[in-house]
């Protein structure tokens, strides 16, 4: 009997567990086309996992290198059947003096943690 319950708490488990296992979400390419202002749109491919909408892609976000989060792009929908997958962010401010910013993505199970990019400043 008592072996009957853990094979089916693990069933359980494994039920809910499996879009858990994609990961975080990766940056696998990012670049920024800057005017003279130094106002950016910034192009992001991301890959992940995703499995609906309990567990996708749910935005990327321009990092200072200390840390400090310049802008957000929010991703409004699961991409499951679209990866990698690239979206835009015009109007980008970057302060004068930086030379590289890093991006980020995040999902909805894992938050931050995937692979990011460093992306140069023209």
């Amino acid at each position: 009997m008592k072996r009957a319950r853990t094979t089916l708490a693990l069933l359980a488990v494994g039920a809910i567990a499996p879009p858990a296992l994609g990961g975080p979400a990766d940056v696998v390419a990012a670049e920024a086309e800057c005017n003279a202002q130094r106002v950016c749109t910034f192009r992001v491919g991301v890959r992940h996992a995703d499995a609906g909408w309990d567990h996708y892609a749910d935005r990327w976000q321009v990092l200072a290198p200390d840390g400090t989060v310049l802008a957000t792009r929010i991703l409004h929908h699961p991409h499951v059947e679209e990866q990698p997958f690239t979206r835009s962010l015009r109007d980008v401010e970057i302060p004068t003096g930086l030379t590289e910013v890093r991006v980020r993505a995040h999902d909805s199970v894992h938050g931050f943690g995937g692979a990011e990019q460093a992306v140069p400043i023209p």
